[in-house]
């Protein structure tokens, strides 16, 4: 067998979707994910309209909703000084309301999506460096299976989808060309029996707080601040600061907190400065965090990834299809995706510096949202299915290696691939998706999304 087309490293949702869409545009893929498969992972799980929208448009929104991820139809916001602002969600196409999955699930829908298209996955396969051709052009990644055994993968291009820690922006040494200044510290837990029904934010002195209802009945409550006001307030114990920044951010929402069932202890997160960086060279590119975070506290990590995934798997086909030269489509992927981050990255920067009065806050943001809305103007203008190309087959130095690693239950060992219009029109079926299920013992990943 011939080898991949390109290998993507990271499965969660910027790999997946990549992986996804270029299978079903034709290309052969391998998927390389280092964790079990069915992990949980930090994140703040809110889809904004746009991440709703591209799930919707690939056919995966179904199953999101016969997992019993909640129907969210309005956002609450509430600053200090006791006032609230009711905002409905107005449905549009492919998006009746928003919804915040837990990444056990999503994480899995799109995985599993992307190996009924073609894509071999490998789940606990660690890469520990990449190939190289004579020219210093990435052909591929090295790694290291379950069990210690090396795996080696050779393909034309490499995908670099492994987060805020990129061992692909690492070893390839991409560099920062924007940094932030801000960060968030965040605590958060998972509570039963809360009476929300949507999104909940609240804005205080220096702290905010949100209540992001998901799957199982549960609902997620997270705190933040600086870094440097919650050390402060974890000197005298996780959940006091907890209690404490929550009535800080919002007195409102205390008492039916803490009146709620906790599900697990508090976890946290210290914060890492947004940035962006230069994401494609010879045989690579990044996306998702890998190539471009910012802080959490706009909760658009996981819509931001599912975003560029959809604009890195269309100028990959392109490029690989012979219809523009590699270095042209690439530096419009990163072009595009920098024209539909800027604002948005600005404006996260300013909230997470949490030196704001409220009557800044409000106009903060009102950029966020001014900039989301050109980012669902920009994805409606794109076709629904990705058309399905002829990849001209890889050269013969990047056949597949003597000793391949075995596939994965995900992997399909035909050559046929599941053509778009086939894989839209297959139902979702509710008991693949189960709406309960155990949280694994530990988090994969320090990153949110």
């Amino acid at each position: 067998m011939n080898g991949y087309d390109v290998a993507v490293v990271g499965g969660r949702v910027a790999g997946a979707s990549t992986a996804l869409l270029l299978a079903r545009a034709g290309v052969r893929v391998a998927l390389i994910e280092r964790s079990r498969s069915g992990t949980d992972t930090l994140s703040t799980h809110g889809l904004m309209r746009a991440g709703v929208l591209q799930l919707s448009r690939w056919g995966l929104l179904d199953c999101v909703v016969a997992a019993g991820t909640p129907a969210i139809g309005s956002a609450l916001f509430h600053y200090a000084g006791g006032r609230s602002v009711p905002v409905s969600i107005r449905p549009s196409p492919g998006v009746d309301a928003l919804y915040a999955p837990r990444r056990y699930l999503l994480d899995r829908i799109l995985v599993d999506a992307a190996a009924e298209a073609g894509v071999d996955v490998l789940h606990e396969t660690t890469v520990t460096a990449l190939r190289r051709d004579g020219d210093g052009r990435v052909s591929g990644v090295r790694a290291v299976d379950r069990g210690g055994r090396p795996v080696e993968l050779r393909a034309r291009m490499t995908v670099g989808a492994d987060g805020v820690r990129s061992t692909v922006a690492q070893l390839t040494g991409a560099p920062v060309v924007r940094r932030g200044r801000s960060r968030s510290a965040i605590l958060y837990r998972y509570v039963g029996g809360l009476p929300t029904d949507g999104y909940e934010w609240a804005y205080g002195a220096s702290a905010a707080a949100g209540l992001i209802p998901t799957n199982n009945g549960e609902t997620c409550v997270f705190v933040s601040t600086s870094p440097e006001r919650m050390r402060a307030f974890r000197r005298t114990g996780t959940e006091h600061a907890f209690s404490a920044l929550l009535a800080q951010a919002a007195p409102a929402l205390v008492d039916p907190v803490l009146a709620a069932a906790p599900s697990g202890r508090i976890r946290g997160w210290a914060g890492t400065p947004g940035y962006v960086r230069r994401s494609w060279g010879p045989g690579w590119v990044l996306v998702g965090d890998a190539g471009y975070f910012k802080d959490p506290i706009t909760t658009h990590g996981m819509t931001d990834a599912l975003r560029d995934a959809e604009i890195l798997a269309a100028k990959l086909v392109e490029s690989m299809a012979g219809g523009r030269p590699e270095a042209v489509a690439f530096a419009r992927y990163q072009a595009t995706r920098d024209r539909l981050s800027k604002e948005h990255f600005a404006a996260t920067e300013d909230v997470a510096a949490y030196d704001w009065d409220i009557d800044e806050v409000e106009a903060l943001l009102r950029r966020v949202n001014s900039a989301m809305t050109d980012e669902v103007q920009y994805l409606q203008t794109l076709p629904s299915h990705p058309r399905r190309q002829r990849i001209p087959p890889c050269p013969p130095s990047h056949s597949r290696p003597r000793s391949a690693p075995a596939l994965t239950p995900h992997s399909r060992a035909s050559d046929e691939l599941v053509p778009p219009s086939d894989r839209a029109a297959e139902p979702c079926h509710a008991a693949e998706y189960p709406a309960s299920r155990p949280l694994p013992p530990a988090f994969s990943s320090r990153a949110l999304a």
